[in-house]
């Protein structure tokens, strides 16, 4: 079953002159896949990314997801579905230094205001244990490592079990081995339980281990792996 397709999506930005940074791209991804999408600096595929998980809506060409046309939503709309379709992992944690690790994973369960805070903190403290993070719960976020928060990050990512994960250079900002923990983490959320993903990366060999990687070069899709 297709979770998330593009049909001929293009972008142009006007700065001062037009400059088209995606050209009729059309993809689909299906339950329970891991892909990732490469290409060089510029070629698109961060735009691209933005696109698909609704928060550009300026663009042509057409974008379902979960079977659902959702090109031209009103924004009230889409910010529901982002809260309770999508699980974002960017480069950069962006934990709240003020909370404790395990609000920090509640945050996107509180916003979308589906269960009690008490089966929340349950929920999250079940995300935590899938990467070994459940002793950490109330520790401050600032106490952890760089690896530690990307962890969290990914925990609070399942909180609302998303339909699809996307990630934009999740482990862009790790070293080596911090970079393998995290990438057998998203192994296991694809193997285990059957996880949708779709992740943005420079790192080949991050892109080597997933179930297909998808090529862009300059605004164009020039492999569907």
């Amino acid at each position: 079953m297709k979770v998330l397709e593009a049909k001929n999506i293009s972008k142009s930005f006007f700065s001062p002159n037009e400059t088209q940074v995606l050209k009729k791209v059309s993809f689909s991804v299906d339950r329970g896949e891991f892909v990732s999408v490469v290409g060089k600096s510029g070629c698109g595929k961060s735009t691209l990314l933005y696109i698909l998980s609704t928060m550009d809506t300026d663009y042509q060409g057409e974008l379902w997801m979960d079977r659902e046309l959702i090109s031209g939503k009103s924004a009230n709309y889409l910010a529901r579905i982002r809260n309770e379709k999508i699980g974002f992992v960017f480069q950069f944690h962006y934990l709240l230094n003020e909370f404790s690790v395990l609000e920090n994973v509640m945050i996107p369960g509180l916003k979308l205001g589906k269960y009690s805070r008490q089966e929340l903190e349950h929920r999250a403290l079940e995300k935590l244990r899938i990467f070994d993070m459940q002793d950490h719960a109330l520790k401050k976020a600032n106490q952890l490592s760089g690896g530690q928060k990307q962890r969290v990050a990914i925990a609070r990512a399942l909180i609302n079990d998303p339909l699809l994960i996307m990630g934009d250079e999740p482990t862009g900002n790790l070293d080596k081995k911090n970079s393998d923990i995290v990438f057998n983490e998203f192994k296991l959320l694809a193997k285990e339980f059957k996880q949708t993903m779709l992740i943005v990366t420079h790192d080949p060999e991050f892109a080597e281990g997933t179930d297909r990687v998808i090529e862009m070069e300059d605004g164009r899709v020039v492999s569907l792996g």
